[in-house]
Formats: C-alpha cells, structure tokens, sequence
C-alpha cells in the first residue's frame, strides 16, 4: 500500500459502530473526486484486514459473516436499473439470475450519486442522451449485484449479456424475446439492466461500485480472502 502511488487512508473501526459506516461511503466519494489512482484505502474491521481493492468481510453480531465475496470465480457487474426496481420486478430478475446459472456474490439495493454514475459512464459522455442517462441512474434505487458461474462453458460476462438481450427493448423484442430487455425494459433508456462490456469493464465498474472488491492477478476473480495474519506478513 505504502508503495502505491497517491494518499492512502487507514479507517480503523469495530463493526458495532454505526455511525463508522458512513466514513467508508464518504472515503468512496472523494476517491471518485480525486481520481482512483490518487486515493487508496485499507479498512481494519472487526480484527481482519482488507487492503483497497481486496474484499472484506463484514461480520454480524451473532459472529455470522455477511457479504462475503466467494474466491477463485470469474465475475461480472451486473446492476437492475431504478426503471425495473420502480416497477417491482427486482425480485423476480433476482429470481430468474439464479435459474439462469447465475451465482450472485453480492446483491446491494443502494441509490446511485451523479458523481459516481458520471465518473462510471464517463466514456459516453459525449453521447446527446448522456444527461439522460445520468438523471435515470440516479432516479431511484437500483440492485447492484457480483455475478459468477458454476458452469464455465460459458464466460460470465458474455453470458450475462446474453441474458440482458439487445440494448434497445423494442430490438430486443424483436430478435431475442426471451431476454431481460425485452421482458421488463420499455424503452430507451429504461432497458431494466446493465452489464459490464467485456472483462476490462467489469473490472474497472467493480473496482468503482465496490471499492473492497478483490480481484486476482487472471482478471476478475474475486480472490481468496487472507487472515490477518497472512495480510500482515505479506
């Protein structure tokens, strides 16, 4: 961490502490601000360490671990829009996710910042519909999940975009009926879902929506979480 380029911040803190909480979104949003490269942050909670970029686990009182990401699986982004969410089928895309083959690491309801959503669609923001778009991120809660696959015939990236369907819900009627898209979205830019591009952009969109994510040296894998030991010493 030392040796990363830019301020790095130790929050030290013990789970029971509610009002800590807040100081971790706060640490996200000036990240966002600075740049990701510039601002680094290690958590120590409840006695076990996650350097930025590395998973946490977040631990209940009854000594339960909670949000714990899975080690060694390939994962994608996948969130459900505040279009989808509004109109009650969460829930049940949740539902039809895991049918799919999906395994969901992650799944946090949480309202979007325009600071992040425009830092997140930064590479559209010469498009005409990009304020648009930022306004309908931002409209209400969305579902952020971390997908995975048991069965790796199929990439998880390429499958879940399979599973979206055509960005546009009137062509994903048309060519793939079967699809998220064409089942809950309506139109432009109510399409109910969105999936990371390819590999690259899962792993930049996790690293920004989910700050303590682990990633392995072959991509997007969430990899094995460390004792406090093992982190100390490494």
């Amino acid at each position: 961490m030392l040796r990363s380029k830019g301020l790095t911040v130790v929050d030290v803190y013990q789970g029971w502490c509610g009002p800590c909480k807040p100081v971790v979104s706060l640490f996200q949003k000036m990240r966002m601000e600075v740049g990701l490269d510039l601002l680094h942050f290690a958590l120590i909670k409840d006695e076990a360490l996650a350097e930025e970029g590395e998973c946490f686990s977040r631990v209940k009182d009854d000594g339960e671990d909670e949000d714990v990401v899975s080690s060694g699986k390939t994962c994608t982004l996948a969130i459900i829009k505040p279009d989808a969410v509004m109109h009650g089928n969460a829930e049940e895309i949740v539902m039809k996710i895991q049918e799919t083959g999906f395994d969901i690491l992650t799944n946090e309801e949480r309202t979007l910042a325009e600071a992040e959503m425009r830092l997140f669609y930064q590479h559209r923001a010469g498009e005409d519909a990009f304020e648009q778009l930022l306004h309908h991120m931002c409209s209400g809660p969305s579902h952020l999940l971390i997908l995975t696959r048991t069965e790796e015939a199929e990439d998880v990236v390429t499958a879940w975009r399979n599973l979206m369907g055509p960005c546009d819900p009137d062509v994903a009627r048309r060519e793939q009926p079967d699809s998220l898209r064409a089942q809950y979205g309506t139109a432009m830019p109510f399409n109910a879902v969105h999936g990371s591009q390819d590999a690259a952009a899962a792993r930049r969109e996790l690293l920004l929506l989910f700050p303590s994510f682990t990633f392995s040296d072959q991509g997007t894998e969430a990899a094995p979480e460390k004792s406090p030991k093992q982190i100390l010493a490494s």
